[in-house]
């Protein structure tokens, strides 16, 4: 049973959270956020993807706000337009790149500023297919411009995710965040020092005059701990990372079984 009232500002993971790893999103899914939207709460999707990959949201949902890039870009979504940004300096990209190069054998890296993605020839290519077909020998050669993202890929599997997450973590104490959003692809995600899910929308939810108490958030990997962490009310998802319980207040049902629109459709019987 949820107790308080109804939220003002809906903040939800796409991936493995409302998105399927397989599938098209539900229609029961949909039809909570429209109904919520309709009842004028606010919702934010915030997502580890790049603004390139949200046109399959646009077109799910029709409305909305955007954080892209674990928090680094605030996206205008229907009109497909980048808002604000805060990227990682060329000098830092090439601290991070020292510092992982001695401390994580194997590590390949890949870099994104603006629309463009880059990739050095033994990062392997999962979701940008197409996208670089050539990569380079070394990314030192793309850090040409700040950077809303780099991704470093342990090709070996000598490291999964969580350990490379949490030696990253440790060298680049101060310089950057690290985080990752698949447990199985021995691969992290580096975001600007001081940027993440939770940072941003703590910035959007202020400038809207709300707090964390007037908020829910749903995730299921460690880029959404810092949102479910920040909200009063906040839900990991029972199928994802088995760390999230800590930094969520509750669980929600798998995502496979509509556990984030379960929960949407008892919180919008709350009084307001």
């Amino acid at each position: 049973m949820i107790s308080g009232k109804r939220p003002k500002l809906i903040a939800t993971d796409l991936d493995g959270t409302i998105v399927p790893h397989m599938g098209p999103i539900s229609d029961r899914t949909i039809a909570a956020f429209v109904k919520a939207h309709e009842l004028g709460i606010e919702i934010f999707y915030i997502t580890g993807r790049p603004p390139r990959w949200m046109v399959e949201i646009r077109e799910a949902f029709g409305f909305g706000n955007a954080i892209c890039a674990n928090g680094a870009i605030l996206y205008d979504l229907m009109n497909d337009k980048v808002l604000e940004e805060w990227l990682m300096p060329v000098d830092i990209q090439i601290q991070i790149i020292d510092k992982l190069r001695n401390t994580l054998q194997g590590i390949n890296f890949a870099i994104e500023y603006e629309d463009e993605f880059h990739r050095e020839k033994n990062y392997t290519t999962r979701w940008d297919i197409g996208l670089d077909n050539i990569g380079v020998d070394l990314i030192e050669e793309k850090m040409v411009k700040p950077a809303f993202k780099m991704l470093g890929r342990c090709g070996n599997n000598e490291f999964t995710s969580d350990q490379m997450l949490e030696i990253a973590a440790r060298e680049l104490k101060g310089i950057a965040n690290i985080t990752h959003s698949n447990s199985s692809e021995s691969l992290i995600e580096i975001s600007a020092f001081g940027v993440s899910k939770g940072e941003t929308l703590a910035k959007m939810a202020e400038r809207a005059g709300l707090t964390s108490a007037d908020c829910v958030s749903f995730g299921d990997n460690p880029n959404d701990f810092s949102m479910l962490q920040w909200a009063d009310r906040s839900w990991a998802m029972s199928d994802g990372h088995p760390d999230g319980p800590k930094y969520a207040k509750f669980v929600a049902q798998a995502h496979q079984h509509d556990g984030v629109a379960i929960v949407i459709e008892e919180l919008l019987e709350l009084p307001a």
